[in-house]
């Protein structure tokens, strides 16, 4: 899904930024397993409505980034939805390779069992490998 500049302008402005960001949640196009969790500022949503390519906004780097951009597990934008405040979206994406940067098909490998945290799948890569 790829949007002109002055699409991407127009959904933004509907868009409400609660300190600069919206919740971005990637969703796989085909199975709907959640992938991951971020934040997107207005330049990231646009990036990503324009490209057609995720980009999400690192609250703790402070800076603008495309998924998948040291790793090449890139996330293709295929729809995007937004919730009834407009301050959250729901990314439907066509993942390559593995959106968790600890090697993981999904941020959300681990399950609550009792008192502890299980594994509930298998690392897709080793991150000591792909990042720097």
């Amino acid at each position: 899904m790829k949007l002109t500049p002055a699409q991407a302008r127009s959904i933004v402005k509907m868009l409400d930024f609660k300190d600069g960001l919206v919740v971005a949640v990637a969703c796989d196009f085909k199975t709907k397993d959640i992938l991951m969790v971020a934040f997107q500022n207005k330049e990231a949503v646009l990036k990503t409505l324009t490209a057609g390519v995720v980009h999400y906004w690192s609250r703790s780097r402070n800076k603008l980034w495309m998924k998948g951009e040291e790793s090449g597990h890139i996330q293709k934008l295929k729809s995007v939805r937004v919730d009834c405040d407009g301050d959250a979206l729901l990314l439907d994406v066509e993942q390559v390779g593995a959106a968790c940067h600890d090697g993981y098909r999904s941020c959300f490998y681990r399950k609550v069992k009792r008192d502890k945290l299980g594994h509930v799948m298998k690392k897709k890569f080793n991150p000591k490998e792909v990042y720097r």
